[in-house]
């Protein structure tokens, strides 16, 4: 019997999955070729993208705080758009982007395509859903599911996951002439140097003379002509800030953030990348996150404690201390470090999340879970897509005997995550057995609601 889509995302993209690291503890090589693309949650790097595409955003007249950046750890060269206003960074580009304005020309491009609404058919079907599982459904089954592209779900029959992918996130070529003038003008409106999306287009300028198959992912689902490449160098050339520079915090934030990536992608390229002679804060962190990444463990809490020394007030060190520390299973160590850095940046959700998980780990003491609970809850309110905030929520709760409510938190990660037979069950065994009308029962209830709204139905 032929079933339709309410919303376009009935189906579960189980198995598909992607695994989010709050960047450390990071996945084993084993678990990197299992699943070759993750998502990576970082709050230093995020930050430095929010302060940067400030100016961009006003400039598209799209509100502060409503485009997403998430970081996919991949050694591909891609950035694309899905789900509505997420845009999502491999780790692999932003390694090979030159400095701020050459990833801002990318950010601002794809910015180009959210504004144009050239992805909106996606956007009702991950409406609540984690990034894992839009990632999932990019790179996965959900591909021919989203599209609604019957020679997508061939693809996929056929086991070519890669074209299924291209066909749900590919542009016509006047799409990606309309991003790239959008992009241009974002930048002429923020008063940046647009020389940034000319450079980094000329580093794919050869890509577009090699066989489909050796191309960078982001040219193929980016169709780029030497027209393209030309049209954006002329208008760049002719702005008025050609000429401007990036803040030089602009550029030391960028250098970090690439330190910080091979650290803790690659530490084995470390030694290469810095010379022993270079003092600079990228080196000595990136030598530092390698140390750890590599159970090195006093070098590493060395290495963590002298760029703590040298800048007291930076919550990223204090929250990588802490990082290293429940890693190294010095639990108690950890807790001072992770409440430094919430003191300096007290709206950052990410740090509550990991300092809540050091809470929980720490022992089974109710002062402690109780408080875990509260972070957890504040985290919430800004990071609604977090499958792990739900997931910690369960375990604290169900520590504390109420197991209602930690059921009902494992089945808001099982949403998150579309696994939807199994939170409808653990929603419904929570109506089963709390008292009507709770608060707990109410949650229970509206998921269940939710949910009806998510499922196949059919003709």
């Amino acid at each position: 019997m032929k079933k339709t889509m309410r919303r376009k995302f009935g189906v579960v993209v189980a198995g598909v999955i992607a695994l989010a690291v709050v960047f450390a503890p990071y996945q084993s090589p084993q678990a990197q070729n299992r699943n070759s693309s993750s998502i990576i949650r970082d709050s230093e790097i995020e930050s430095y993208f929010k302060e940067w595409s400030a100016p961009l955003l006003d400039a598209a007249q799209i509100p502060a705080g409503s485009v997403n950046v998430i970081l996919v750890q991949s050694n591909e060269l891609n950035a694309f758009v899905a789900g509505g206003a997420n845009i999502f960074f491999y780790t692999g580009l932003i390694e090979k982007t030159d400095g701020p304005g050459e990833l801002m020309g990318v950010f601002a491009h794809e910015l180009g395509h959210i504004a144009g609404s050239h992805l909106i058919s996606t956007r009702d079907a991950f409406e609540r859903a984690s990034y894992e599982s839009i990632l999932g459904a990019v790179i996965g089954l959900g591909a021919a599911v989203l599209s609604g592209n019957g020679g997508a779900a061939t693809s996929i029959i056929s086991g070519s996951q890669s074209i299924a992918q291209r066909k749900l996130l590919s542009h016509t070529r006047v799409n990606e002439s309309s991003a790239d003038q959008a992009a241009l003008s974002y930048f002429e409106s923020a008063k940046y140097n647009p020389s940034g999306l000319a450079s980094f287009l000329g580093k794919l300028q050869d890509q577009e003379l090699l066989p489909t198959s050796r191309q960078a992912e982001y040219v193929r689902t980016h169709p780029l002509t030497r027209d393209r490449i030309n049209a954006v160098s002329n208008r760049a050339e002719k702005s008025p800030y050609f000429d401007k520079d990036f803040p030089a915090s602009w550029e030391d934030q960028h250098t970090r953030m690439r330190a910080k990536l091979i650290g803790f992608i690659s530490p084995g390229r470390v030694a290469w990348e810095y010379d022993d002679r270079d003092v600079s804060i990228p080196a000595q962190y990136a030598r530092t996150i390698a140390a750890y990444r590599e159970n090195r463990i006093e070098e590493a809490i060395s290495g963590i404690d002298a760029l703590i020394a040298v800048e007291k007030d930076n919550p990223y060190f204090h929250e990588l201390k802490g990082q290293m520390l429940v890693d190294f299973s010095r639990l108690q160590e950890a807790l001072s470090p992770y409440r430094k850095a919430i003191e300096l940046k007290p709206q950052e959700a990410l740090f509550r999340i990991a300092y809540a998980h050091a809470l929980i780990e720490s022992g089974d003491n109710e002062q402690n879970l109780n408080e875990a609970i509260e972070q957890l809850q504040r985290a919430e309110k800004r990071e609604r897509r977090s499958g792990r905030v739900h997931r910690l929520l369960a375990t604290a709760h169900g520590r504390l005997g109420q197991e209602n409510l930690a059921k009902v938190h494992l089945a808001e990660e099982a949403v998150l995550q579309r696994r939807l037979p199994y939170a409808e069950q653990l929603a419904q065994a929570v109506l089963s057995n709390e008292p009507a009308q709770s608060a707990t029962w109410v949650k229970a209830r509206d998921l269940l609601d939710y949910i009806k709204t998510l499922k196949p139905i059919e003709n």
